[in-house]
């Protein structure tokens, strides 16, 4: 029996934002989605990235990653500027997108970088499929796994090639309630088993407080004087990952007290950065836990009233 070798390690990517725009050009004229974006993100650190639709979650990923460039402003990691399809990043989105016809494996084998064959890629490859708990679905197709195990498989692939950056576009949110809950605490033990930087998107406020050390809020520069909507399935899926109780624990708690004014504090894109206390895995009932999720409820529209009618 081989000796199992070492993954090959990388070390955490530092991510710097410097004034960043994007714009994008309509029928009606230029339309920009980002203005004046700063953020500096430590080597390591786990980013989450929350706001209403429009507001250019998904385009500062891709901005990150290398498949779209800033219109101004700048992008760097560790110093260097962000180059296209860079190796150094890897991206998950919320379908698999695995190749229908390759098994799990060879799915994951994808992402391996270039020049890693034979016995090292096998390795390797076995590996991860060890980390996300797929070592007995390694010869399944995706057609013959749930939904969950393909979305490991998709992590797998995305780690294959261990980037300093992993970028995670909403990753779980077509999973189920249950299922979703597990694929947070699987990010959370790869990330301690493999560092790496990670910056996630999510729609839900309490994934991104259960998993991140800080949550930065992005505004819709195009509808930050509008009154924000509150039906009932936004109220759901902002506030809860299991959908079982959580809003009624944040309602029974006043929300930490906020600046009147602080969701248009400036005039980019930034509503707010907040820092979450505690140390992972954190208690989802925590007072601390519930206070700042229903603060951030209230900074995305869903306010208190809308909460408890809902719960």
């Amino acid at each position: 029996m081989s000796e199992r070798v070492e993954s090959p390690s990388a070390p955490a990517g530092r991510v710097r934002i410097a004034d960043v725009e994007r714009t994008f050009p309509t029928k009606e004229g230029p339309r920009t989605v980002l203005r004046d974006l700063n953020l500096d993100v430590t080597a390591g650190e786990i980013i989450a990235i929350v706001g209403p639709s429009g507001c250019g979650k998904s385009t500062l990923l891709r901005l990150i990653g290398g498949l779209d460039s800033p219109t101004g402003g700048s992008i760097t990691l560790d110093g260097e500027s962000i180059r296209a399809h860079d190796d150094s990043t890897a991206i998950a989105f919320q379908e698999p997108r695995l190749l229908p016809w390759r098994p799990i494996a060879q799915n994951v084998a994808l992402g391996l970088p270039r020049g890693v064959r034979g016995r090292q890629a096998k390795e390797r490859v076995a590996e991860l499929l060890d980390l996300v708990g797929l070592t007995h679905a390694a010869d399944q197709r995706p057609r013959e796994v749930s939904g969950g195990m393909a979305q490991r498989a998709s992590l797998a692939r995305a780690l294959a090639r261990s980037p300093r950056v992993l970028l995670l576009d909403e990753p779980f949110g077509a999973l189920d309630a249950l299922t979703r809950l597990k694929m947070q605490d699987l990010l959370l033990d790869i990330h301690r088993s493999q560092p790496t930087t990670v910056i996630l998107v999510t729609h839900d406020v309490e994934e991104a407080l259960y998993l991140a050390d800080r949550v930065l809020m992005l505004r819709n520069l195009h509808a930050a004087q509008a009154t924000p909507e509150r039906p009932r399935a936004k109220v759901i899926a902002l506030g809860s990952s299991s959908g079982i109780g959580a809003l009624g624990s944040a309602s029974t708690h006043e929300p930490a007290p906020q600046p009147a004014a602080e969701s248009h504090r400036t005039k980019g894109s930034t509503a707010r950065l907040v820092t979450v206390p505690g140390t992972r895995p954190r208690d989802r009932g925590a007072r601390t836990f519930t206070d700042l999720r229903t603060s951030l409820l209230e900074g995305l529209g869903v306010h208190k009233l809308s909460i408890k009618e809902n719960a």
